[in-house]
């Protein structure tokens, strides 16, 4: 029985660590998440002596007229790999199911 659900209770584990981590990280509030353009621009900025904000992109990033489109941009993109995703787990769940038993 145990075996059986071996791997539902390591997901569990898991999931119930990366929670604990996240509140105990984000518990004092003193600090502020940053991406790693802005700490590469930084860099490249202290080792140039170029400020980082005179740094821009080859290709310009999209960025929408309002907050509603960009939500709605997000959630398309979101759904669109829920689908993938779905897709390919129903893909090797159906050639499971198919293959012969031994």
């Amino acid at each position: 029985m145990i075996r059986n659900h071996l791997l539902e209770l390591v997901t569990f584990i898991v999931i119930l660590a990366f929670i604990g981590i996240f509140l105990l990280v984000s518990a004092n509030g003193a600090h502020t998440f940053g991406g790693l353009d802005d700490l590469g621009s930084q860099k490249v900025g202290e080792m140039t002596g170029r400020p980082a904000d005179s740094f821009k992109p080859l290709i310009p990033q999209y960025e929408p007229p309002s907050g509603e489109i960009e939500a709605t941009l997000f959630a398309l993109q979101a759904a669109f790999g829920g689908l993938v995703v779905g897709l390919v787990f129903g893909y090797w769940l159906g050639q499971k199911r198919r293959a012969p038993a031994p």
